[in-house]
Formats: structure tokens, C-alpha cells, sequence
């Protein structure tokens, strides 16, 4: 398994004195505390009504796909519902700007759209709740990639593919692994493959995410070239 790889000498030593875990409170507490809100789009979540600070603390906590130098925020629809739903800072609204019920988010707007929402939503909640940074997989082949700190700071570590209990999806076939891990070999990445597992439970409501299992799974590729003794261990032990 590969080990973290900073982007700079003094990157460590800066993510060790802003832990990921406190820029998000310091988002959330802000949230809070403000009249910011996001408007539903078909895809993504725009936020309104917005301090010039805000932009800041968005992108340091990793909440963001646009640069800090744009005008307005964009969320990913993981990352407005881990804000809204999972540590609840962040109002939805809709285009009439009338704050939306959660439920109502979830069922009609999510989950009809994306019948998959609930398995790839939980490996999300589960990884960011885990102080990873989490952003899409796509260029890597897989469903997301995760950084251990900013993405400024540290390259990310794993990739991602959520595999469902309930679901025939990917990773399914040896073939699929063997071409899985040797495109993260090439990319000096480790492939993360987390299994949810609904429990016979539906999707109707978020509150079934709290019943909803994770398994855990790192893969790597077995190169007997790294694999080898040392030769001069092997002829001292033969003399």
C-alpha cells in the first residue's frame, strides 16, 4: 500500500495545524450562523445569498468543485446533502426560494433522478465523515477519489468504487479487478472498494442511511518483483 504524498516540503506540517475535521466546523459554525442558502438545480446546488468570507471557508473545507476566484459557490448533490442532511448547516430551497423538506429533497428530487443516490451517498457520508476529502473518480475509473488534506496539499491516496450487495454492478469478475488495480498502479494510486449493504431496508426516506452497512476493502496488484528477498540476506545465509 502506498504511503501519503505531500506536494511540498512544508505541506504536512500545514495540514497537521488546520485538521480537516476543524475547517469543517469552522464552515459549519459559519453556516449556521449566516442567511446562506442553496437553490436546487438539476444536478447541483447553487449557493445565494452569500459572505464574501464564505468563499474561503467553502474551498479550505472542501466543499466545492469551482476556484476560489469565481463568483459563486457550486455544490456537487454529496456535497449539498452531506451539508444539509449529515451535520445540518445548509437550507435547500427551491426556485420559488421556499426552503424544501428534507424528505422531500431526498424522494422526489434525488432519488428519482439518481435511483442509485442512497448507495453512493453513504460511501460518501462514510468517507467524509472520516475527515477525507472526497471528489468524483471519473478521470481515475472509478466513482470517487479521496484526498487525505486539501487537493492543494497532498496527492489523493485512493480510488473508489462502490459496490453494491444488492446490485450486479462492477467488480464482479476477476478481469475487472486485474484492469481496476493496474490503472491505479499507473496513477500511484490504491483501490478502495467499499461494499454497502441496504439490510433489507428501502430508500423512501434518508433516515434508512443509518441502517445502511459498509465494508471496507483496499486491493492491490501483486508485482513478484517487489516481492523478492534480499540477495545479499539469501548468499549470506548460503556461505
Amino acid at each position: 500500500m502506498r504511503g501519503t504524498r505531500w506536494k511540498s516540503k512544508d505541506a504536512q506540517a500545514e495540514a497537521l495545524a488546520n485538521p480537516m475535521s476543524e475547517l469543517v466546523s469552522k464552515l459549519r459554525d459559519f453556516l449556521l450562523q449566516s442567511i446562506a442558502y442553496g437553490m436546487l438545480s438539476e444536478h447541483s446546488v447553487v449557493l445565494i445569498a452569500l459572505e464574501p468570507k464564505s468563499f474561503h471557508l467553502f474551498h479550505r473545507a472542501c466543499f466545492c468543485q469551482t476556484r476560489e476566484d469565481t463568483e459563486r459557490i457550486v455544490l456537487n448533490l454529496y456535497e449539498a446533502f452531506y451539508l444539509c442532511y449529515s451535520i445540518k448547516c445548509l437550507k435547500i430551497v427551491d426556485q420559488d426560494k421556499s426552503i424544501m423538506d428534507v424528505g422531500d429533497i431526498w424522494l422526489y428530487n434525488i432519488i428519482s433522478k439518481e435511483p442509485r443516490f442512497p448507495e453512493f451517498y453513504k460511501a460518501y457520508s462514510h468517507l467524509r465523515s472520516r475527515n477525507w476529502v472526497v471528489r468524483p473518480g471519473l478521470q481515475y475509473g472509478g466513482d470517487f477519489v479521496v484526498y487525505r488534506h486539501h487537493p492543494s496539499l497532498v496527492h489523493s491516496e485512493y480510488v473508489v468504487i462502490v459496490s453494491s450487495v444488492d446490485v450486479n454492478g462492477r467488480l464482479k469478475v476477476w478481469s475487472d479487478y486485474y484492469c481496476t488495480c493496474r490503472l491505479c498502479l499507473g496513477v500511484a494510486k490504491t483501490l478502495l472498494v467499499l461494499s454497502i449493504s441496504k439490510n433489507n431496508q428501502g430508500s423512501v426516506s434518508p433516515s434508512c442511511l443509518d441502517l445502511y452497512g459498509v465494508e471496507e476493502q483496499t486491493v492491490t496488484r501483486w508485482i513478484p518483483e517487489h516481492s523478492h528477498e534480499d540477495q545479499s540476506i539469501v548468499q549470506k545465509e548460503n556461505n
